[in-house]
């Protein structure tokens, strides 16, 4: 796995974007994007969620 992005030279950006569904993520990842702090409950919940509806489940948090 590569450590740096690839990027468009003229504009700088990011040669390709992510969602954040399409790209692997822990239970702990889910609760810090809805702003609460990580504690062991709602750990445990995000992870259920995750197992309930998916992997896109984190988009409706993402902007």
């Amino acid at each position: 796995m590569a450590t740096q992005q690839e990027s468009d030279p003229e504009s700088g950006r990011p040669a390709r974007l992510f969602t954040g569904g399409e790209r692997p993520y822990d239970p702990e990842d889910l609760v810090m994007v809805q702003g609460r702090d990580a504690t062991p409950e709602r750990v445990e919940k995000a992870r259920a969620l995750i197992e309930k509806e998916g992997p896109s489940v984190i988009e409706r948090y993402l902007p």
